[in-house]
């Protein structure tokens, strides 16, 4: 039987990429908005840009790998520049360029693209030589969506830290249009 995959992934992908985008929007206006891009939350991690990418091949990786495609030459185009991106930051107009590219994939996807069966075997080979074993639920559940937001997290973090005015209406904004005045539904 087969799993909802994209009734799951895409929306959480449009939106929270969205939402991005807009944080990035939001950084622009800062005085030295593109030196955002080097910025880190930790000595050890890397910087706004890589965040960004990321977050990009993450989703890239999901919609290609539900499909059992392989993964298209930009996602590792993406994972180079992400690493590099310590002396090559680039520009917000460049992360923008990135999520946008990206968005309209995951837009162009039909309405049960990404649904396979839940038990199908998936080993999801890491950069580090290791390979994972699991299931296209596991994957969906345990893998793709948790490195997904690790890397949105992250980026929502570091301009946090770099002063820019976001709060948790910025990183939800999706859900506004379901908020309702007065006492909750009994």
């Amino acid at each position: 039987m087969n799993t909802a995959f994209t009734a799951l992934l895409v929306p959480t992908y449009r939106n929270m990429l969205t939402a991005l985008s807009a944080w990035l929007d939001k950084a622009q206006a800062s005085s030295d908005a593109d030196a955002l891009m080097a910025a880190r939350l930790a000595q050890d991690m890397y910087p706004l840009s890589t965040q960004i990418r990321f977050a990009c091949v993450q989703v890239l990786e999901a919609i290609y790998r539900l499909q059992g495609k392989p993964l298209p030459e930009v996602a590792g185009a993406l994972v180079a520049e992400g690493r590099e991106a310590g002396d090559h930051p680039g520009t917000i107009a460049e992360g923008q360029r990135v999520i946008a590219e990206t968005l309209a994939q995951v837009q162009a996807l039909g309405g049960d693209a990404l649904d396979m069966d839940a038990d199908a075997a998936l080993a999801h080979e890491l950069p580090n030589g290791m390979s994972m074993d699991l299931s296209a639920q596991q994957y969906a559940r345990d893998w793709a969506l948790p490195q997904f937001y690790f890397h949105v997290m992250a980026a929502y973090a570091i301009l946090r830290q770099q002063g820019i005015d976001l709060g948790k209406a910025d990183y939800c904004a999706h859900m506004l249009p379901f908020i309702r005045q007065g006492a909750p539904a009994g």
